[in-house]
């Protein structure tokens, strides 16, 4: 494709459509209004046509600045809603969750099968790993004491925040896949170790009753970041049919954004747990009682609403408006 004599033939329209979209919408005519649809959808071909036969830098970047103006134009912001929210808490997160099933499992699966084998092996002779005085400040004050060091809102809010960071660093890195697979196995190491000494001096029963508690609900969320994060990863190496591996990394990863705000409120209600639940004064039992209730309750609410919603073929991609024009070019 000749750019230059393909810029010079469109140049007119594409600078009407920008005054047409400049103008506040009110003060257009119906007419108007018909154009500006009109030159959206033309140039919106146009742009898909320069990215893929010609992809000039500049062209492109003008391109896309004047469709998203004129989409702007045409479909202003509805702002916050309670339907979208609804939408957001019984279709969208869900859903998205739901179709990830099979990475955050497989992860979780893999995650509770290493930190198994981690924890026998430190088990079996703690010394090798853990100077014995800090074996004994561990298992006699350290793990127990830390739930309740703090106070517990500021706690909450302190576990919240690192843990919502690690599942940041998880949807944020999945792309290059190492990141995600490095934070998985830095927690797998911690967990192991401390596992493996509580377990290897006898204090099983405080490791899982205090742990459990929060943990149940905290790992499925980091779990479920991290296998959202290497799907997003995934799409860039395997794209699938009929899709570049820009296209397809950009669904992914818009899809990914939605989960990152559903896990901000399920790390907080783990945090919430951490800081009030597991250090308070009731018999372990009915604390882990408590966090299993929430955690259960929370795989239903997948199960549930994210199986309807994937059966609906229901995404949390943006709508089809919001997203860039792709249409056949050959």
């Amino acid at each position: 494709m000749d750019l230059d004599a393909f810029v010079t033939e469109h140049q007119a329209e594409w600078e009407r459509l920008r005054r047409l979209a400049g103008r506040p919408r009110r003060k257009l005519t119906s007419e108007e209004v018909d154009e500006l649809v009109a030159l959206y959808h033309r140039t919106a071909t146009h742009l898909s046509m320069v990215r893929s036969r010609s992809p000039d830098p500049a062209v492109v970047a003008w391109l896309s600045r004047l469709v998203l103006q004129a989409r702007a134009a045409l479909t202003p912001s509805a702002g916050f809603s309670p339907a979208g929210v609804t939408r957001f808490l019984l279709v969208s997160f869900p859903g998205e969750v739901w179709q990830a099933g099979r990475w955050w499992v497989g992860v979780a699966a893999l995650f509770a099968g290493l930190t198994g084998i981690r924890m026998a092996v430190v088990a079996a002779d703690p010394t090798r790993f853990v100077p014995p005085e800090r074996i004994d400040e561990l298992v006699n004050h350290s793990f127990e004491a830390y739930y309740s060091t703090f106070q517990p809102q500021n706690f909450a809010l302190l576990v919240w925040t690192n843990n919502a960071f690690i599942a940041a660093v998880c949807l944020a890195s999945g792309v290059l896949i190492l990141p995600v697979v490095l934070v998985l196995w830095y927690n797998l190491e911690n967990l192991g170790l401390v596992g493996g000494v509580m377990i290897g001096n006898g204090r099983a029963d405080i490791f899982f009753g205090l742990l459990l508690v929060h943990g149940l609900l905290e790992l499925t969320a980091i779990f479920i970041a991290a296998g959202v994060g290497l799907r997003i990863g995934w799409a860039w190496i395997a794209p699938g049919p009929d899709r570049t591996r820009v296209r397809a990394l950009a669904e992914r990863a818009r899809s990914g954004m939605v989960v990152a705000l559903g896990l901000g409120l399920v790390l907080l209600v783990s945090g919430l747990i951490e800081a009030f639940v597991t250090p308070a004064p009731m018999p372990i039992p009915v604390r882990l009682g408590l966090g299993a209730l929430v955690w259960l309750g929370f795989l239903a609410y997948l199960v549930g609403f994210g199986a309807r919603a994937s059966g609906a073929g229901e995404g949390a991609d943006v709508d089809p408006l919001d997203r860039p024009a792709h249409v056949p070019t050959g």
